[in-house]
């Protein structure tokens, strides 16, 4: 296995640019795929999840021309995806599985969606049994409930409200909101249960209007889609910089220097964007441009007890902050984590261990413990998860030497992750 070794470092400084958000970049692919018109996209994250999702729109027919660094463009195919047949292998990517699932169920061909082992661990079922209450067909291949899956043309019915659960992962309502209005009908959604992420249900909504589609919701309970909607292109669109990329840099900044984080603002539509109120909570001394955060050392970090439902991706960061900070720190209301890429829960929890943490974890939470001394030499596991290689490079700036398994892994969303990190560690 590959290991990357990182030097103890006392010190972080300089500026950096966040490559693109995933969650944006693949919604705004497959709004444009869809749409009538050509579209061109701008500064798309370069990425594994982007790359599948780009592979899996070129096999279905549409039209993608890459007209520079990190810009394409998209002929939309007007709700009507040209290919009626095809196989598509979407790797570990839940930002294209589910949405492509949901739009291609009310598509009206034959596909078969994929991915690697992971992925097929992954849970779909509330999302296959939402699209189902409109008559699509699909079916599973392996394992009741989980990918892959074979899609069939179906008779559509969405006169009656659909329901579906909000408590698994927003992607599933994420899906069903995109693919809805290719129906041509007037449709409902209601939301069984808490909704979590909807930081997330919020960058749906506003890109999907950015499309020329606007969703009434009724609260976080019930969501309209109106009649005779059609994706329209806006022309030209640009991508944020990922706001779950940018809790490292600010994290980096808190914890040892002073770090200027380009790409994103206070005004940004992703979630995210608020790791930096909680990384505040703790302390940090953050402040705000139109599109950058600035992040300085903070002599002491203190722990909080934080309900992190708004920030599940994020919330990892801050797991790792709390070995720098006094007291135990409390992450609550993260039982999405269980359902990512790995079961991070328990993975935080064995790695954090592994640095000399003391850890509690529960079904929908964690708490930390730093130890007095920080403990050197550790090798972290990353369980093929980008966001556990990024989150426990932070470690190093503690003075503390760390060595990290499979650091590739961060090609899933930030391919030049330790490069940018080593420009400012020192």
């Amino acid at each position: 296995m590959e290991q990357l070794h990182l030097p103890a470092a006392h010190q972080a400084q300089g500026a950096i640019t966040l490559p693109g958000s995933k969650s944006i970049s693949n919604r705004t692919l497959l709004l444009a795929a869809l749409a009538d018109g050509v579209t061109v996209i701008r500064d798309l994250l370069a990425s594994d999840d982007t790359a599948r999702m780009l592979e899996a729109l070129t096999a279905l027919g549409v039209k993608l021309e890459n007209i520079g660094e990190n810009a394409w463009q998209v002929t939309g195919c007007g709700g009507n995806f040209p290919n009626k047949q095809a196989d598509l292998f979407l790797g570990n990517a839940g930002t294209a599985f589910r949405p492509l699932t949901a739009a291609l169920a009310f598509s009206g061909g034959d596909y078969h969606l994929h991915g690697i082992a992971r992925m097929h661990e992954r849970p779909i079922g509330d999302l296959v049994d939402a699209l189902k209450q409109a008559g699509a067909q699909v079916a599973y291949l392996a394992n009741e409930g989980y990918p892959p899956l074979q899609i069939s043309p179906a008779k559509l019915d969405v006169s009656q409200a659909i329901k579906i659960r909000g408590d698994v992962s927003s992607q599933f309502l994420t899906a069903l909101l995109m693919a809805l209005p290719l129906t041509g009908q007037a449709a409902s959604i209601e939301v069984v249960g808490e909704l979590i992420s909807k930081p997330y249900i919020e960058i749906t909504l506003n890109l999907m209007q950015r499309f020329g589609v606007t969703v009434q919701r009724d609260g976080w309970e019930r969501f309209h889609i109106p009649a005779a909607a059609r994706y329209q292109s806006p022309g030209e669109i640009y991508v944020e910089g990922d706001a779950s990329s940018a809790s490292y840099f600010i994290a980096a900044g808190i914890l040892a220097g002073d770090v200027t984080v380009n790409g994103v603002g206070e005004q940004s539509i992703q979630g995210d964007i608020r790791f930096a109120e909680a990384a505040n909570l703790m302390g940090g001394r953050i402040s705000y441009g139109e599109n950058h955060v600035r992040a300085e050392k903070t002599p002491s970090l203190k722990a909080i007890d934080l309900d992190c439902n708004h920030i599940p991706d994020a919330a990892m960061t801050l797991g790792v902050m709390a070995m720098f900070a006094q007291g135990t720190t409390t992450l609550r209301n993260i039982a999405s984590w269980r359902v990512k890429e790995t079961d991070r829960i328990a993975a935080m929890a064995t790695e954090l261990r592994k640095v000399g943490a003391t850890v509690v974890e529960g079904a929908d939470y964690i708490q930390v413990t730093p130890p007095a001394q920080l403990t050197p030499n550790a090798v972290i596991d990353t369980y093929d998860d980008h966001r556990m290689a990024m989150c426990f490079s932070l470690i190093s700036l503690a003075g503390v030497p760390i060595t990290i398994n499979d650091p590739k892994c961060v090609g899933k969303t930030f391919p030049e992750y330790f490069k940018v990190f080593a420009s400012i560690a020192r």
